[in-house]
């Protein structure tokens, strides 16, 4: 464990998101931002962690659990009087203070680091700011440099014309020592055009005190900050294209890269082909030489070696497929194993299945695993053949070689090396039809 502690700010509205979930907890690639903040935070191994939160306060106490300590600020009266509030959780600390913003997701851990290294470096800078070079400065504060030691910053409604000229923008995020972090807050006023208590003063009032300020720079990625769902969906497209580039550099032939959809947990192996229309949900790891065909969605699933999947397959969470299985077109799988070499091509579903090796699930067929109140297991043995059309009622054992004929419904156990036929006796009436359409005919000419 280091001795670092992370404030991490999201007590804001998140007005512009018009949403009832908080602005923090909207997903990117299948995760929170604010989840996403949290684990590069976590590779730090911080001694400390205190979120600041005031609106929506329980959803985020919520989606955080024991994993870090909340402090309220309310009323919220700036970025420097959110920082103020954790200063009761941090009464003991006596380390490094990184600030960050659950809104602003994707900060690399080697970027906090490297915040953290400039602090102790030589001439001991009295605060760490990470800034940026955007294409459009917008309204973000800038930073006056020279070189990395700053001389001045200031929020860009406060800003002259000349300080607006400053390629380099604030990003909020710094660093400083527990000891003089708070030391610094207690001097910040709020004699400014939004009336709040910002954190940047506490640089400022270093600087006037003479000592060192200096900046770290990032990529503009690294701290977009996201207020609107234009701005997620943005990030998100952004996001998306940085993983395909990532995916093939890795390995893994995408036939339509801008088609494929991944989330930030989707592992895959080498020589996977992934044709277009492809979503992956949460919790999918993907072995060597897949092939996942087009208009297929899947999540939490597991996909051995040599597998084929799709197209327009859907594999739900809890499916594993062991080396060489194939799902094919219209195939729907929740939790369902299937041994190596186990097929079904089309058309099916399997829910609750246990499914052996070289087993083939013909088209048509339905485990029938619910009945209202429970769900219920379907086993299949090695070798089985499942006729097309088939309802297994489940909880039902198939055995190993057996054969269940096309059309059953099979509500009991076979043994191994069974047929099992579950039909009707067909009626024969010869000649019926044509009797039949005769009368028809003459009924309808006669109208």
């Amino acid at each position: 464990m280091s001795n670092i502690a992370a404030i991490i700010l999201a007590a804001g509205k998140g007005t512009r998101m018009k949403s009832e979930l908080h602005k923090v907890l909207h997903p990117i690639a299948g995760r929170p931002m604010l989840m996403h903040l949290m684990a590069s935070v976590d590779a730090l191994e911080p001694a400390k962690k205190v979120v600041v939160v005031g609106d929506k306060a329980d959803q985020l106490r919520d989606a955080l659990g024991d994993s870090a300590e909340t402090v309220v600020q309310e009323p919220q009266l700036g970025t420097g009087h959110a920082v103020q509030q954790a200063e009761s959780a941090l009464k003991d600390f006596d380390g490094d203070v990184l600030i960050l913003y659950g809104d602003v997701p994707f900060v690399p851990t080697k970027t906090m680091q490297a915040m953290i290294d400039r602090l102790h470096s030589d001439d001991r800078p009295e605060v760490v700011v990470l800034g940026f070079e955007p294409e459009d400065t917008l309204q973000y504060g800038r930073i006056v440099a020279t070189g990395d030691r700053i001389e001045w910053m200031v929020e860009h409604k406060d800003a002259t014309e000349k300080q607006r000229q400053t390629k380099l923008c604030n990003s909020g995020l710094m660093a400083v020592r527990a000891q003089d972090l708070f030391a610094l807050l207690a001097r910040v006023t709020n004699n400014n055009a939004a009336g709040e208590y910002y954190l940047v003063d506490i640089v400022n009032i270093a600087v006037q005190d003479g000592r060192h300020c200096h900046v770290v720079k990032t990529d503009p990625y690294d701290v977009t900050g996201i207020n609107s769902r234009g701005e997620l969906a943005a990030m998100e497209a952004e996001w998306q294209k940085r993983r395909r580039v990532q995916a093939m550099a890795d390995g893994a032939s995408l036939i339509a890269p801008e088609t494929v959809w991944f989330s930030y947990d989707t592992q895959l192996g080498r020589d996977v082909t992934i044709e277009p229309n492809v979503f992956f949900g949460p919790g999918v790891r993907v072995a060597d030489n897949v092939k996942i065909c087009a208009n297929s969605h899947i999540e939490g699933a597991v996909i051995g070696e040599g597998c084929e999947v799709g197209p327009f397959a859907r594999l739900r969470p809890g499916t594993v497929l062991e080396e060489k299985a194939k799902i094919g077109n219209f195939v729907e799988t929740k939790k369902a194993h299937l041994g190596k070499g186990a097929k079904a091509n089309h058309l099916t579903y399997l829910g609750d299945a246990e499914i052996g090796a070289k087993a083939n699930i013909g088209a048509g067929t339905i485990t029938c695993n619910y009945d209202g109140y429970f769900k219920y297991q379907t086993v299949i043995g090695e070798g089985a053949f499942i006729g097309s059309n088939s309802a297994l009622i489940a909880p039902v054992k198939i055995g190993r070689d057996a054969i269940v004929a096309a059309g059953s419904a099979v509500s009991r156990d076979v043994a191994d090396g069974e047929l099992r036929m579950v039909r009707a006796e067909q009626l024969m009436k010869p000649g019926w039809a044509d009797r039949f359409h005769d009368t028809m005919r003459k009924k309808k000419q006669g109208k």
